[in-house]
């Protein structure tokens, strides 16, 4: 069973290094750049789970999550963030968010966390 991602994030190489990691795992990824283009795709894809940037320009990761999971309550998604403070992982928190994880990225522990989000398990596990 194939399972769907969307990573949003306004670098466009950590969405493109993630689409390769996950692709390479079975999953089928969908890409965006803006809070907007996270809601978007959350409504069109679908997907199971969503790696969400917090520090974008315009619609920043925390507004485009508070807006997520009010139309999608049971969507997982799991805020990336350069900058770890206290205020905003307690705001995406109390907005639904399902992990909070610190660029840089531990692929290994990130990927994990993934899947265990949506209970999707590589064959090889």
């Amino acid at each position: 069973m194939i399972r769907k991602m969307l990573i949003v994030d306004d670098e466009m190489e950590i969405c493109e290094f993630l689409k390769s990691f996950f692709e390479d795992r079975d999953f089928k990824v969908a890409t965006g750049h803006s809070g907007e283009e996270a809601i978007e795709k959350a409504a069109s894809f679908q997907p199971d789970v969503i790696l969400l940037d917090i520090q974008m320009p315009g619609m920043d990761g925390l507004k485009a999550l508070k807006k997520i999971k009010e139309n999608h309550p049971k969507m997982k998604v799991i805020m990336v963030t350069a900058v770890e403070t206290e205020d905003k992982i307690e705001e995406a928190m109390r907005y639904g968010a399902d992990n909070y994880i610190t660029k840089p990225l531990s692929l290994e522990y990130l990927e994990k966390d993934v899947r265990d989000k949506i209970g999707f398990f590589s064959k090889t596990a």
